[in-house]
């Protein structure tokens, strides 16, 4: 159904935009607008581009780039933002993994 890797949402802060995949509309607006927050202030810290893929098994990924010439760009903070996101956002992100799986994935998920 899908290629490798979906894009679920991504900031530039060369372009100083926001990109949302509208084809996870599904989700409740406080979900879209905290992604966006994360996303803006991330970038706007860091610098570069920033964006939250789904691999194919449905794991969500923070995948991080710059401009060739961006002395800028804080690449050892990024990393080190990444996870300190990564441990906060736990919570989201499993959300977000679940919801993958089941409404794209179509994947059966059994009670606990």
């Amino acid at each position: 159904m899908y290629q490798e890797k979906i894009v679920l949402c991504g900031a530039s802060s060369y372009e100083e935009k926001y990109y949302f995949n509208e084809d996870f509309s599904a989700l409740p607006e406080d979900v879209r607008n905290e992604l966006k927050i994360l996303c803006v202030l991330f970038v706007s810290e860091v610098g570069g581009i920033l964006t939250l893929e789904f691999e194919e098994d449905g794991t969500l990924c923070f995948q991080v780039s710059s401009q060739e010439n961006d002395f800028f760009f804080d690449e050892i903070g990024s990393g080190l933002k990444i996870k300190a996101i990564q441990k906060e956002k736990q919570e989201l992100f499993a959300s977000l993994e679940l919801f993958y799986k089941v409404f794209f994935l179509n994947e059966e998920i059994e009670d606990a």
